[in-house]
């Protein structure tokens, strides 16, 4: 896999963050940060946690 320059790699992820509605406000950034704090993790995690507390 090829890397790609460092410039176009952080253009690419700056885009990325704006499409996905990413603000530099730190209040933009706190109430986003507690909506996916709250969320429920994914079920494949649940399972993997369930599984890791039985073994012990």
């Amino acid at each position: 896999m090829k890397s790609r320059p460092t410039s176009e790699q952080h253009r690419e992820f700056v885009k990325a963050a704006r499409e996905l509605g990413a603000d530099e406000n730190e209040e933009a950034f706190d109430k986003v940060l507690k909506r996916i704090a709250k969320a429920p993790p994914p079920k494949s995690v649940q399972k993997r946690k369930s599984t890791k507390a039985k073994s012990r």
